[in-house]
């Protein structure tokens, strides 16, 4: 009799906590962003390395205190891509961050594929937003354009990052 109140402990036990787990880390570290009107998404120009503000509508994001790596942002941009590219730099190497499910208009492997495919392009929006941690903008052909923040690339020997 004993040994099923303590199987019985240890398992509602197991299950809160895992609850608990679960809650924390996939929603209790995330905010809504309040973005600065007419200053909302930056990017950086291939002539200089201060970045600019770029006109987007609809932007909606993402960020957690507990990690640098937590932000997300969904916007739509009347630039196109031919002219980011002729302006902005591109990034090497964007992989962007699973988002938390509720955070439905972020798709991590959609953008992923598009970038792979060449149907999306990556730039750089800000470069050290947080120690070794970059914010880089995706772009679709529609106007549709993701931000996120990654680790930085490793850069080939002899090539400062």
């Amino acid at each position: 009799m004993n040994g099923k109140v303590v199987g019985t402990f240890l398992v509602v036990t197991a299950l809160v906590v895992g609850g608990a787990i679960y809650w924390l880390q996939v929603f209790a570290y995330y905010e809504p962003v309040r973005f600065v009107p007419g200053d909302e998404i930056r990017l950086t120009p291939i002539e200089n390395a201060v970045p600019e503000a770029i006109a987007v509508e609809n932007i909606e994001g993402i960020d957690g205190t507990s990690s640098p790596l937590r932000f997300r942002a969904c916007f739509t941009t009347r630039l196109s891509q031919e002219m980011l590219t002729e302006t902005y730099r591109a990034y090497p190497d964007p992989v962007p961050t699973i988002a938390p499910y509720w955070f439905d208009c972020f798709d991590a492997k959609a953008i992923g594929a598009a970038l792979e495919k060449g149907e999306a392009r990556a730039f750089l929006s800000q470069k050290d937003i947080a120690p070794q941690i970059d914010r880089v903008v995706a772009v679709f052909p529609d106007g549709r354009a993701y931000a996120w923040h990654q680790v930085q690339p490793e850069a080939p020997e002899g090539i400062e990052n």
